[in-house]
């Protein structure tokens, strides 16, 4: 359930796993809890009968008991960018992606800007949803609206959540299976995009995510975590995509009760929420005042209520910057005494 360092998969627990259970439960306890995970999603997906969860600090403990599953499936992953520390909770499971799949479109997009292919002040129409009953045709009808250049489209899409401007900049990548093929030539391998966004919205609630796992228009948190590390240490697009890119996402107005909700006032974040049926996520950077910054993916199904996923998200991001916070002074302060203590060896 806890990631140590950047490169190390952890295999995915089970909904029961997803709050802490003590390293030493007996037999009988880890029997029930294989057979809540069985019963939910079959034993070809549970982890090996000698898999022990470990926390191995409180902040560890922490977060998998904020990430309780128990009223849903709850996925967590996060990195200090400084460090390399990473956390996580049901990090290799699949979660619906929603509207956080945005930021791998515009990626898409801005890659293509960067090798000539296209502009930013290239005009292109908003796609606008046709009425048409759920399931009614493989690709939800759509119709041309008001001209908007590439750079606007993608501020609409990042900052507002605009589904009309993301099929909009969608369709001019080539669909989904390119944005597949950036994600994958980018080493991102558990993300999946199978439909526009006309069309994810007009047939969702085919299945509560919360207990089905669809592999359709999904990431693990992991992987969305890499795909936003990579982003914003500039690892795919030129310094000017990345700064377009990374400068509207810390403009989103959407999501103002989730990662930003309770952090200190002089944190930026730079994120991307995403709603569907019976689930809640958002994903980004958090940026701290002293120069520090977290790549974190939280998705949230279940809870009763959208407030009470989104009260979800802001705890657990909390949760995130402090435990990491604490961590890096603890770092700073164990690295002074050795250095002092060498000093003091020495002669000084």
């Amino acid at each position: 359930m806890v990631f140590r360092t950047i490169g190390r998969l952890i295999a995915p627990l089970a909904l029961a796993l997803a709050m802490a259970v003590p390293a030493h439960a007996n037999d009988a306890q880890g029997s029930s809890l294989e057979a809540a995970f069985d019963s939910t999603f079959g034993t070809d997906s549970r982890v090996p009968r000698d898999f022990t969860p470990r926390f191995d600090s409180p902040f560890e403990r922490l977060v998998a008991q904020l990430a309780d599953g128990s009223n849903g499936r709850i996925g967590v992953a996060a990195v200090d960018l400084s460090t390399g520390q990473e956390v996580g909770v049901l990090g290799d499971q699949r979660f619906p992606m929603a509207s956080t799949s945005k930021v791998a479109i515009a990626a898409t997009y801005l890659e293509g800007v960067d090798k000539g292919r296209w502009t930013l002040t290239r005009e292109l129409p908003l796609l606008v949803p046709v009425r048409s009953a759920p399931f009614s045709s493989k690709a939800a009808p759509v119709k041309e609206g008001q001209y908007y250049t590439a750079l606007e489209l993608i501020d609409l899409m990042l900052t507002r959540s605009n589904n009309a401007a993301t099929d909009s900049l969608l369709h001019a990548v080539g669909g989904p299976a390119a944005v597949n093929d950036w994600a994958r030539r980018a080493g991102i391998k558990g993300f999946n995009l199978s439909r526009d966004i006309a069309t994810l919205v007009r047939d969702d609630g085919e299945f509560d995510p919360a207990s089905h796992i669809d592999i359709r228009d999904s990431s693990t948190p992991r992987d969305m975590v890499l795909l936003l590390t990579g982003l914003y240490q500039g690892q795919w697009l030129s310094a000017e995509s990345r700064r377009v890119l990374i400068d509207t996402m810390e403009r989103c107005r959407t999501g103002t009760h989730r990662i930003p909700a309770l952090l200190p006032e002089n944190v930026r974040v730079a994120h991307k929420t995403g709603s569907l049926n019976n689930t809640s996520s958002d994903v980004g950077i958090m940026m701290a005042p002293d120069g520090r910054s977290i790549a974190v993916a939280i998705y949230v199904t279940g809870q009763g209520s959208r407030a009470n996923r989104e009260a979800k998200i802001a705890s657990i991001a909390r949760a995130i910057y402090d435990g990491y916070a604490q961590s890096y002074a603890q770092r700073q302060a164990e690295a002074r005494e050795w250095t002092s203590a060498k000093y003091s060896d020495s002669g000084g």
